[in-house]
């Protein structure tokens, strides 16, 4: 059976080969394959976070009767990231590899450490808090990924 850890830590590898392909393409300064992949990255992280922050995050919350503690930690992460997301962006119009490739490097760092703080903390807490509603829980999850 599927577990909020197991379907959370899928989307991330996801997102991180999306990432690596964009990264790659830049390093060769390959623009519309670079844009092409940002693209598909940005769009799959947005997609995470939107699961994050809309279902599974107010559903912890709910049950653990608190916004704050690990999940708000993981909302300041995601808006940190959205910062590095502009600048990728911008470096990306002005074919600037080496901002680019500057500001993935440190969201990579952020990345890797939010992704193990989710992934050792709070998602083995979801599913341990949210296991009377693990069916419905992950039907939202992926109702709200889309298809």
């Amino acid at each position: 059976m599927e577990t909020i850890s197991s379907y959370m830590e899928s989307q991330h590898q996801a997102c991180d080969e999306f990432f690596i392909d964009a990264e790659q393409a830049v390093s060769e300064q390959n623009w519309e394959q670079a844009q092409k992949g940002f693209d598909a990255f940005y769009r799959a992280i947005m997609h995470h976070f939107a699961m994050e922050e809309d279902v599974l995050f107010p559903a912890v919350e709910e049950i653990a009767g608190s916004g704050m503690g690990p999940t708000q930690v993981m909302r300041m992460e995601h808006e940190q990231m959205q910062g590095l997301f502009t600048e990728m962006e911008q470096a990306l119009a002005a074919r600037d590899a080496d901002a680019f490739l500057g500001a993935a490097e440190t969201l990579l760092v952020l990345m890797q450490q939010h992704n193990a703080k989710e992934e050792q903390i709070v998602y083995p807490m979801s599913d341990q808090l949210l296991a009377p509603r693990l069916e419905d829980v992950l039907a939202r999850l992926q109702v709200k990924a889309g298809p």
